[in-house]
């Protein structure tokens, strides 16, 4: 099965670690330096221009990934639940 996560992108969902809100998650220093490093590294994606809303941490070839989404983690989880 697979979450679309907006803008036609699709992740697995047994590759998905975690789906995070991006306003309140980024607050933290941790989750800062995180995101600093993986963008650095290339492993941050974006599936639309628009703000983002939520991050999605998911597995890709064998390695870490982020995708920020315009779409709330409310809304992913319930179209998660809907599978």
């Amino acid at each position: 099965m697979y979450l679309h996560i907006g803008n036609n992108k699709t992740i697995r969902l047994r590759d998905i670690v975690g789906i995070f809100d991006a306003d309140t998650a980024t607050q933290s220093a941790v989750t800062k330096k995180y995101l600093s490093d993986a963008s650095r590294r290339g492993e941050v994606n974006t599936a639309s221009e628009e703000l983002p809303k939520s991050f999605i941490l998911y597995r890709s070839k064998g390695k870490f990934e982020i995708y920020f989404s315009q779409i709330s983690v409310s809304t992913l989880q319930k179209r998660m639940s809907g599978m």
